[in-house]
């Protein structure tokens, strides 16, 4: 059984909601689940025309910045941190953070090479925090705003006027800000390594985002269980396969019989049945129900058959525990749902932070969809059947659209923000469809299987070893999973190294140590203070493993890549072992390690 960001169920959680509040709940957490950041909702994107001719896109208050966030603590003042970026608002109600956008620096001194990794002089990825209070504006030029759906050019004379180019809340990370050596990570982090509540392995990994330079190294090559901090590695594989402006389309087509209309499902997992969807600006099934009755003109529907084809093969993972099903935090992944097949999306929206998002779901999640659809088109519930949509090209003698026209379709958030949603919620079912549509993209059976072989490939393609990596799945319930930390910190620095823009979108819904997501009430100790705000990281937890990769700045303003994974922890307080976790990356933020 797992916990916290995988599929922990908490002590009187059934999937329905608990009355206590857990650890990864809400502090500092934004209740909306496209935004891992406070935004203002009425906020419009500054035009590229009104950002500075260099330098980096700027974030930062309407009208002056905040002070730079900061725990209570005097070791972390003065030095730049890795934060969230805010969103603007997009015309499918509410943005994601766009892709960071990498910063032009002076190529460093040259490094020796790692291992068997060669990397070029490095762009800096501009992570920024923003301030707690204030109302903020972020600029997307270039490609961003066609990933969010914008239309080029200039704002209509409808659109308020652009707001002035705001000043940065902090800068971003210093190439020439003084390099950790391998002694001075050595000493602040092997000592750390020992505690007790990590068990008898911790393998990990510390590099120079900047160099590429491997700066500690233990057990950094082994394959251990890496619970959810998979996710980082379907974001990237996705972001890379599809890109950030990919949508999943739900299509209705004509059946074989007059009336009778097919709903094709296509992966989407964030498909709502109407406004009270639980993923906000998700594609909806009322929308296609009119589109579907517009299509049909006189010709009544008679009955609503469901194509779910798409995902062949099992719909439960491989070394999933027999709990994941039924536990609420997973569900079957059919290539046709609502709202990650949870069964009352009002509830699970109001309850999410108290249930650590577990939610009933539905068994037969396909099922469930096209039942709601048929409501939508007046039909009986009863009715509803799985079959596969009949191919287009056929003719009616009836004057009723022939079989295999399309009669509507729904498209639905952009990549980008599926990604966004998937990492600041550790969605589960989100990732193994995401993790399918890699497959698709790499013409790949869109199943398990598939969907692990397809980000092999790509992981290969990004110039990785991809024998460093053997997935059962995408979301990393399975303990079948194995990833090396270094791995992992490769992973994260390709994403922010520029060479590859369409990756840095991973970054956006990382939690922030202290402040947001699954680190939101961690990095609250003495031992622990100096990573927050600092840090932020994926995590992950199945009962016995633990795990965090992410990013950290030091208290001389370097930016590193970490990684920490630990596949045979004691039983026990599982808070005892993520603090000793959270010690190894405090350490990293509360030293200059050289």
């Amino acid at each position: 059984m797992g916990r916290e960001d995988s599929h922990y169920r908490p002590e009187g959680v059934d999937g329905r909601g608990s009355g206590r509040s857990v650890t990864g709940g809400a502090t500092g957490r934004v209740s909306v689940p496209d935004a891992s950041v406070p935004r203002r909702p009425d906020s419009a994107p500054v035009s590229p025309s009104a950002a500075p001719a260099s330098g980096p896109p700027l974030v930062g208050p309407a009208s002056g910045p905040p002070p730079a966030w900061r725990p209570p603590s005097a070791t972390t003042a003065g030095r730049a941190a890795v934060g969230s970026a805010p969103v603007a608002a997009s015309p499918n109600g509410g943005g994601p953070p766009p892709p960071a956008a990498p910063l032009s620096t002076a190529p460093p001194p040259a490094a020796p090479p790692r291992r068997r990794r060669r990397w070029l002089p490095v762009l800096l990825v501009a992570v920024l925090l923003v301030g707690l209070a204030g109302a903020t504006v972020v600029l997307r030029p270039g490609p961003v705003a066609g990933w969010l759906g914008a239309e080029a050019g200039t704002p209509s004379a409808a659109a308020p006027p652009p707001e002035p180019a705001p000043a940065p809340v902090l800068a971003g990370p210093d190439a020439a800000a003084p390099q950790p050596t391998a002694a001075g990570v050595r000493a602040a982090v092997e000592p750390l390594t020992s505690a007790a509540a990590l068990g008898s392995r911790v393998n990990l990994s510390v590099a120079d985002v900047v160099t590429g330079e491997s700066l500690y190294a233990k057990g950094g090559d082994d394959a251990t269980v890496p619970a959810s901090v998979t996710k980082l590695a379907t974001g990237v594989t996705v972001l890379k396969a599809r890109g950030p402006g990919h949508r999943i389309a739900t299509r209705a087509l004509a059946g074989a019989n007059p009336g009778e209309v097919v709903l094709v499902g296509g992966g989407d997992p964030t498909l709502a049945v109407d406004k009270n969807g639980f993923y906000p600006g998700a594609a909806r099934l009322d929308t296609l129900a009119a589109q579907v009755k517009q299509a049909l003109g006189g010709t009544a529907p008679t009955r609503v058959m469901v194509d779910s084809t798409l995902f062949p093969g099992p719909v439960h993972g491989p070394g999933w525990d027999a709990d994941i099903p039924t536990g609420g935090f997973g569900a079957s992944i059919t290539a046709l749902m609502t709202d990650g097949a949870r069964r009352d999306p009002v509830r699970a929206r109001k309850n999410f932070a108290d249930s650590h998002g577990a939610a009933e779901r539905y068994a037969e999640p396909d099922l469930a969809a096209g039942r709601s659809f048929a409501r939508l088109l007046g039909l009986p519930q009863s009715g509803v059947v799985r079959g596969t949509a009949p191919a287009a090209g056929g003719t009616s003698a009836t004057g009723a659209p022939a079989p295999g026209t399309e009669l509507g379709r729904v498209e639905s958030l952009p990549m980008v923000r599926l990604v966004d949603l998937m990492i600041s919620d550790s969605d589960n079912v989100i990732a193994e469809a995401l993790a399918r549509q890699v497959a698709l993209a790499r013409n790949q059976q869109a199943s398990f299987g598939g969907g692990a072989a397809a980000m092999d490939e790509v992981i290969g393609e990004l110039g990785l070893p991809a024998d460093e990596i053997s997935l059962a799945d995408g979301s990393g319930l399975s303990r079948s999973n194995r990833i090396s930390p270094s791995l992992l910190t490769d992973l994260i620095a390709t994403a922010g190294n520029g060479t590859h823009p369409e990756l840095t979108a991973i970054f956006g819904g990382l939690p922030v140590a202290a402040w947001s997501g699954t680190l939101g009430t961690r990095y609250e100790s003495t031992a622990t203070a100096a990573g927050a705000g600092v840090v932020r990281a994926k995590t992950g937890t199945l009962t016995g493993v633990h795990a965090i990769a992410g990013l950290v700045t030091t208290r001389d303003g370097r930016l590193l890549t970490f990684a920490v994974l630990t596949d045979q922890a004691p039983a026990g307080d599982p808070e005892v072992t993520r603090a000793a976790l959270d010690r190894i990356a405090g350490a990293l933020a509360g030293c200059g390690c050289r």
